[in-house]
């Protein structure tokens, strides 16, 4: 049963009402909400649930129809993030986990691990202990597997995975293993999933070759039910009668469980297909689908490996399906997950600058207020670690950072419809402490939104911002009767309709500000054009720089007031084999007709490259300065 507790219940009641359900034999979880506090209660036990909403605190009961109690979406609304050190499954990024099928020795498993970190996997797997078809094939190196493993991913900074097999090896696996594999044979291994639940460590659930959907959420609930609350779905196909592919990849999966279950689902195109030409496009429809991570099998030399060749990908093809990954993420209004590097620094400007202390160190400025664009492209370059703060402004932004109030700032550079946000652009010229260490690419979808029980029909007035309307435009052509009310901001117009509780009152916004202000969404994806991007630059002052491995810089100079003095300069990107991504003029300010002009290259690999390039600018423009090296995000 659902325990609905009141607002503002003190612990004592909260305890007491606990203690009155663990004395009638119910194991009792309490989940903290956005808006409610509940306790779930589940047990074998039948009891009159008026005896419980009788209790002090208690506001109601609900009973739970599903068999699957503790995994049932009835209980949490919510989904569950399930964390593996630095890693987060189930944050609305994709994670990608990869590895050999099995460990062969430690010389493959560091290949192995140096090209998954390398593309940007992570997490590692690799079989130590092989459940084989054949009493004469490979069965791992048992515990030596284990240790080499774990080594691996220790020295690239990955947590790992592995299957375990039996219940005589669950004291070894919580030595050596970051997240336990119950592999589909042992799906229905009770007992297995009795001891492995009681260790309180993630797991990964992989479906069983004949199961169906309940029963594998049934398998959940036994991790569950003895232990653990991070459990991790995996579909790996079933058992069909198609012969083409080694089994049936159930992509259908994915929506059911996310609609029955709170818990996170990855996807295992490898064994779903056993077939390496399979594999990258089934993982991207699984990405498509609603996936929230991938466990694909990448071996350093698949022809030579002594399990699950044929399914395995070849580092190069695997870097292909990252670089596919990121670049489908943001239609998805996802972010592919990353974690830091020993090459790599993480967003920690407190550790960095000494300077800031822990409450600002973990806070970015953006503009606007909660439930806009902006705060939703911080949440996906950071994660859930940093809180975003909003500012009445862009320039407020940039003075935040500036006075170390926030370690770190985020501002919309570019719209794919609008073009550049000139205001932003001007701001990083008058601001030379300030550097561009990030770059983050979201996908702008916009919501009609009013109030609960409002309908389109009903509308009046419908405010946004000027963009935001324009962009909507056939929507209104459609409903001409709804006057358009220009509106500073795209949230803040939620906010506005959401005090006045009018039904008449309609506001243009992301389904975030929708969640933010309890507001319903009318309709979806009512802009014009789908294709609808935002560049946000994230900003720090200069001894911040830096969170992650830069894979671009920008760059400004003016020019001579000469023939081919524009072109002199860009000749020089040029020479150097510069890819230019941008390229902006801006007035010179007290300097009638003189521009400065923007410039965003792609990154080398050789970093002197580019400081060989600036030189030679030097020669021909002047005020040449670099804005910042940074992480481009959803790209």
């Amino acid at each position: 049963m659902i325990i609905v507790l009141k607002q503002g219940i003190n612990p004592q009641q909260k305890q007491e009402t606990r203690n009155f359900l663990e004395q009638h034999g119910y194991k009792v979880r309490e989940i903290i909400g956005e808006q409610d506090t509940i306790l779930g209660a589940v047990g074998r036990v039948q009891m009159d649930l008026r005896e419980v909403e009788l209790l002090p605190g208690v506001d109601r009961v609900i009973p739970i129809s599903k068999p699957y109690k503790l995994a049932s979406r009835e209980l949490k609304r919510e989904d569950t993030i399930v964390k593996i050190g630095p890693v987060r499954i189930g944050s609305g990024r994709i994670a990608v986990i990869t590895g050999p099928c099995a460990v062969e020795s430690r010389e493959q498993m560091m290949e192995a691990a140096e090209h998954a970190h390398n593309a940007g996997a992570v997490m590692l797997r690799g079989g130590a202990f092989k459940p084989r078809t054949s009493p004469y094939s490979f069965q791992g190196l048992g515990e030596e597997g284990l240790k080499i493993l774990k080594e691996a991913g220790e020295t690239y900074g990955m947590p790992v995975v592995t299957e375990i097999v039996g219940t005589d090896y669950v004291d070894m696996f919580n030595e050596y293993v970051d997240v336990v594999q119950i592999g589909a044979r042992n799906m229905q291994n009770f007992e297995l999933l009795k001891r492995v639940g009681a260790l309180g460590k993630p797991v990964i659930v992989k479906r069983g070759l004949a199961a169906t959907i309940e029963e594998w959420l049934m398998a959940a609930e036994y991790l569950m039910a003895h232990g653990t609350d991070d459990v991790i779905l995996c579909e790996r196909g079933i058992r069909t009668f198609e012969t083409y592919t080694r089994n049936t990849l159930d992509l259908s999966a994915i929506p059911v469980v996310k609609k029955l279950s709170h818990l996170p689902i990855l996807v295992d195109p490898s064994h779903g297909t056993g077939i390496r030409g399979k594999v990258a496009p089934m993982a991207l429809a699984a990405v498509a689908a609603g996936a929230d991570g991938l466990m694909v099998e990448m071996h350093p030399h698949p022809d030579k490996a002594l399990s699950d060749g044929p399914q395995s990908l070849f580092p190069e093809q695997f870097e292909r399906l990252m670089r596919d990954i990121e670049a489908i993420a943001p239609v998805l209004e996802k972010e592919l997950e990353r974690t830091p590097t020993k090459k790599e620094s993480i967003p920690s400007a407190g550790a960095r600058t000494g300077e800031l202390d822990s409450e600002k160190a973990g806070k970015v400025a953006f503009q606007g207020v909660r439930g806009a664009y902006s705060e939703t492209a911080v949440e996906r370059f950071f994660g859930p670690d940093y809180t975003a703060e909003p500012c009445d402004f862009f320039a407020d932004v940039f003075k935040a950072v500036l006075q170390g109030d926030v370690a770190y700032g985020a501002v919309p550079i570019e719209n794919s419809l609008a073009g550049t946000v000139h205001e932003v652009l001007d701001l990083l010229l008058q601001y030379p402490d300030i550097r561009v260490v990030g770059e983050q690419k979201i996908r702008i979808i916009h919501s009609l939104i009013s109030v609960k029980g409002a309908s389109i029909g009903g509308l009046k007035k419908v405010f946004s911002h000027p963009q935001g309307l324009a962009q909507c435009s056939r929507f209104f052509e459609d409903h001409q009767a709804i006057e358009r009310i220009p509106f500073f901001d795209t949230a803040g117009a939620v906010a506005h309709v959401a005090h006045m509780q009018d039904p008449t009152l309609g506001a243009i916004a992301g389904r975030e500000a929708a969640k933010v202000y309890d507001m319903e969404i009318l309709k979806e994806g009512i802009e014009n054009n789908p294709r609808n991007y935002t560049r946000f630059f994230v900003i720090a002052r200069e001894e911040t720089a830096g969170t992650r491995k830069p894979n671009r810089a920008a760059l400004v100079f003016s020019t001579q007031d000469t023939p081919g003095a524009l072109f002199s300069v860009l000749k020089i990107l040029a020479d150097y084999g510069l890819n230019m991504k941008k390229l902006e003029s801006r007035p010179i300010q007290g300097k009638p007709w003189n521009y400065m002009f923007f410039v965003a290259v792609d990154l080398p690999e050789d970093p002197s490259v580019l400081k060989s390039a600036i030189e030679k600018m030097s020669e021909s423009a002047a005020d040449v300065r670099v804005l910042g090296h940074y992480c481009v995000q959803g790209e």
